[in-house]
């Protein structure tokens, strides 16, 4: 059994993540952390996770950037594992992760999904060939009016993942307004659509002469991203140091 410290139960993924592990045999909530408690929970929940006084396995955190340095901070003192599933990191911030898995595992994704990393997956290879053949690459991303990081941090994961594969490393280009020139070939355009309750789409635009290549993604439920998380504890329970990721979840199944 994994015992899970849920950082961010009562938000919206968090909820999502807990009902999920309701139903999983193999793994349980055993404390939550969340500054609002107007939830009714079937676990402890502590307003902050220096206040946790539950001994667990593995921390998931569905919650705010702001909340990084403590739950490292616990993490690094306890020597407990945790799957950081937040997005809106700053550069600086990402680097506070990288260090702390030097000496705790720590899964890092800005997207949960399958779907998306092989959106990922395919959009480098397309990129390989098209990127070289002068294509212009844009990305698009829409969430819903909730959201308050853009673009999304799967939009970045996207355009890193293809930047990879390019000869040259491209600029990122946010929106378009303050920009009274023509586009250049040094470009990823990144977009961003706020609005209703959509759940999550992206979609990558490979753009040439007289022709258009579209990679798309939508995920019509949180629940995708709440069973990638739920993976990903346990698989990350069991794991040493380091920085892990969807590649490896997905390497450790399909081996």
């Amino acid at each position: 059994m994994v015992n899970v410290i849920m950082h961010g139960c009562n938000g919206h993924m968090g909820r999502v993540v807990t009902e999920l592990i309701e139903k999983d045999e193999n793994v349980q909530i055993v404390a939550g952390i969340d500054a609002y408690t107007g939830v009714q929970n079937e676990y402890p929940v502590f307003p902050s996770i220096k206040e946790c006084t539950v001994k667990a396995d593995v921390i998931i955190d569905f919650s705010n950037p702001a909340s990084l340095d403590d739950i490292l901070a616990y993490a690094l003192e306890k020597k407990i594992p945790c799957v950081l599933c937040t997005t809106g990191y700053s550069p600086e911030q990402v680097e506070k992760i990288k260090k702390a898995s030097e000496s705790v595992a720590v899964f890092y994704s800005g997207n949960m999904s399958l779907g998306i990393n092989l959106l990922i997956e395919l959009s480098k290879e397309a990129a390989k060939i098209l990127g070289a053949a002068d294509f212009d690459i844009e990305i698009v991303e829409k969430h819903h009016n909730q959201k308050i990081d853009a673009p999304s941090g799967t939009a970045l994961m996207i355009a890193d993942g293809i930047s990879d594969t390019l000869a040259e490393e491209p600029q990122y280009v946010y929106d378009r307004h303050s920009y009274r020139k023509k586009r250049s070939k040094n470009e990823i355009g990144i977009h961003s659509v706020r609005g209703g309750t959509i759940v999550g789409e992206h979609e990558v635009i490979f753009a040439g002469h007289d022709e258009v290549v579209t990679i798309s993604h939508q995920a019509q439920s949180k629940e995708v991203f709440a069973v990638g998380a739920v993976n990903a504890a346990v698989y990350l329970a069991d794991q040493s140091a380091g920085m892990y990721n969807m590649g490896n979840l997905l390497a450790a199944k399909l081996g």
